[in-house]
């Protein structure tokens, strides 16, 4: 798979990832809101860690820096 998220995304990502586990933390890992949170900090997560966004393929998306021609 191609790479399709550039370094500020991922960690863009990497931050919400955290801010959703505490979210999730707070209003009860089993509550509903609780585990939604859950479910976005892993896909922001899986997807920072990956560097590639199913999402981003499908709208043609990419925020990765063009490499440079020598």
């Amino acid at each position: 798979m191609k790479h399709n998220v550039g370094s500020t995304d991922r960690i863009v990502r990497f931050v919400i990832a955290a801010a959703a586990l505490v979210g999730s933390g707070v209003l009860g890992f089993g509550s509903v809101g609780g585990i939604i949170l859950l479910v976005v900090a892993a896909i922001m997560a899986l997807t920072g860690a990956v560097g590639t966004c199913p999402i981003y393929s499908l709208v043609g998306m990419n925020t990765c820096p063009l490499p440079k021609k020598s």
